[in-house]
């Protein structure tokens, strides 16, 4: 049954056995590390969770065109109908984006590189950087917030 919501979920057979076999490994883990009251629930929402998180990045990725794509070829791309004051703005808004990332930690940097550019999952970040998924979860979202602040400053 969970096989089956699992496929209808992401439509493929062999990503939905995937991450039934992902579900199983964390399931196990979470159960040798405590009790755990109701475990059908508790299944199918962490299946129902590594589904969104595969969904995710694959939507991520697919919006990616060229992975690793140099910075200058970034900077020459320029919309169609955008006005010289639009693309001042986008200008300043990347290179005041590159300099609050760089006053990152390698580590934030590489968890936002593979998360935002690459689309990983917060597990498979976690397992790269031995780390936990939680630890990953806090990190982007104090890197967002530097980001949303880099954004809002050059709004006002």
């Amino acid at each position: 049954m969970l096989l089956r919501t699992l496929q209808r979920m992401v439509r493929s057979h062999t990503t939905a056995e995937d991450l039934l076999q992902e579900t199983y490994l964390r399931v196990t883990r979470a159960l040798a590390e405590r009790a755990i009251e109701h475990l059908e629930p508790f299944v199918f929402q962490t299946a129902r969770n590594l589904a969104l998180d595969h969904l995710r990045a694959r939507r991520v990725h697919a919006r990616t065109i060229i992975d690793d794509a140099p910075l200058s070829d970034i900077h020459n791309v320029v919309a169609p109908d955008t006005s010289l004051e639009d693309a001042a703005h986008a200008n300043r808004l990347l290179e005041s984006l590159s300099a609050s990332l760089e006053t990152l930690s390698p580590r934030q940097q590489k968890i936002f590189t593979l998360s935002r550019l690459h689309g990983a999952s917060y597990l498979e970040i976690a397992e790269q950087l031995g780390v936990s998924t939680s630890t990953v979860q806090k990190e982007l979202k104090l890197i967002m917030r530097v980001c949303l602040s880099v954004a809002a400053r050059l709004d006002h």
